[in-house]
């Protein structure tokens, strides 16, 4: 009997409540990036802002409000924009793979061709006070804002070249690391999906035995206010 007992569907969660810096472009928020195989989503939970997306189609904003959930796919640039206190429940594929490395954020084209040199940019130095993590997190995401303004100009002015580089360097930069994700994806979502299967076969029997080990679980974070890629995180270990 195949057996999954994480969140449903093997969705993960945090609590984000994004960062009220002021960027170069006079709007505050996060980090401009891209995740290469999740979807995420937000369900906006407080506040007010928005979220910039750009990909292959063009530039959007969709507005965030309280009750508001929106989602993208694997390739959507966003970047969140504080308005007013904005929280979000963040949902993301794969076990939380978004916040695990799934994510390029969008450096000058300088910082994407050396992986040495991109995850110096994008690194945080966790042993270090928060003063000092605050300086680093909004340095990376002003690198970050530079590097989207550059692309979403090059999309409005009808030029595909400079977003299709983004996307190829991007993949050059994760692609060491696929292996690890897919043993992530095959004790997560696959698992989960198997699950149903065989609880489908077995109802399809008249048999009712997986029905004997309901279980219940309950977490409260792990860690409160880390810093992310879009804001201050409170994370669960699920």
């Amino acid at each position: 009997m195949v057996t999954f007992e994480g969140l449903p569907g093997a969705v993960a969660v945090s609590h984000l409540t994004v960062y009220d810096w002021p960027a170069a472009d006079g709007l505050r928020g996060g980090t401009p990036h891209l995740h290469l195989t999740c979807s995420e989503g937000y369900v906006v939970v407080g506040g007010s802002g928005s979220v910039q997306t750009l990909t292959a189609t063009g530039y959007q904003e969709t507005p965030l409000t309280p009750g508001a959930l929106v989602w993208f796919t694997p390739g959507t640039i966003h970047r969140l924009v504080n308005e007013d206190g904005l929280r979000l429940i963040v949902l993301m594929q794969n076990s939380g793979l978004p916040e695990a490395g799934d994510a390029v954020l969008t450096l000058p084209p300088g910082r994407l061709t050396d992986p040495d040199d991109y995850r110096t940019a994008v690194a945080l130095p966790v042993d270090a006070g928060e003063a000092v993590q605050e300086k680093t997190a909004r340095a990376r995401r002003d690198l970050a804002v530079e590097g989207f303004l550059a692309l979403r100009e090059a999309v409005e002015d009808g030029d595909p070249e400079p977003l299709a580089a983004f996307h190829r360097a991007a993949a050059a930069l994760v692609r060491p690391r696929t292996g690890e994700w897919r043993t992530r994806w095959e004790n997560g979502a696959a698992t989960a999906a198997a699950a149903t299967a065989h609880q489908l076969d077995a109802l399809e029997r008249g048999e009712a035995g997986h029905l004997a080990g309901a279980r219940v679980h309950a977490e409260r974070p792990s860690a409160y206010g880390r810093f992310g890629m879009c804001g201050r995180l409170d994370v669960y270990r699920t």
